[in-house]
């Protein structure tokens, strides 16, 4: 079982890990070991989490969504296997972490008579500035 939070777990059996081969450097060991761990989750196929969570989660999974509503991470950043994938598993859990945050909804307000006069005056400042800058009229001679 893996704990996102108090209230919410996952089982394990819903995550799929496989191993493959790292890229980038490492000599020869490279091209004889899979220390790269790649885990799969699927979202729509989740009964552990409820509608909303899965629906915020896809939408924040962005490219690592599959076009069947599975979430691939794949952890490359340690040189062992036990350590891959326990940074795979923890970047899961932060993602459906966030996706437990329901967005606040936006309260549309109107600017105060201070705020819209200070942006007049900003304004009226920003021209004289810009005026003073032109070339003199040559016609006021």
């Amino acid at each position: 079982m893996i704990v996102i939070n108090d209230r919410l777990s996952i089982e394990e059996d819903e995550i799929e890990l496989t191993y493959i081969r790292a890229s980038g450097p490492g000599g020869q060991n490279v091209n004889k070991v899979s220390s790269a761990a790649q885990l799969r989750f699927d979202v729509r196929g989740s009964n552990s989490l409820p509608l909303r969570v899965r629906l915020r989660l896809e939408k924040l999974a962005g490219r690592r969504l599959t076009k069947l509503g599975g979430i691939v991470i794949t952890a490359n950043k340690h040189r062992t296997q036990d350590a891959n994938r326990k940074d795979a598993v923890e970047r899961l859990v932060e993602l459906i972490k966030n996706a437990c945050i329901e967005p606040k909804k936006r309260i549309a307000t109107k600017p105060s008579r201070a705020a819209k006069r200070r942006r007049l005056e900003y304004k009226t400042k920003r021209a004289g500035v810009k005026k003073m800058r032109q070339r003199p009229d040559r016609s006021e001679d």
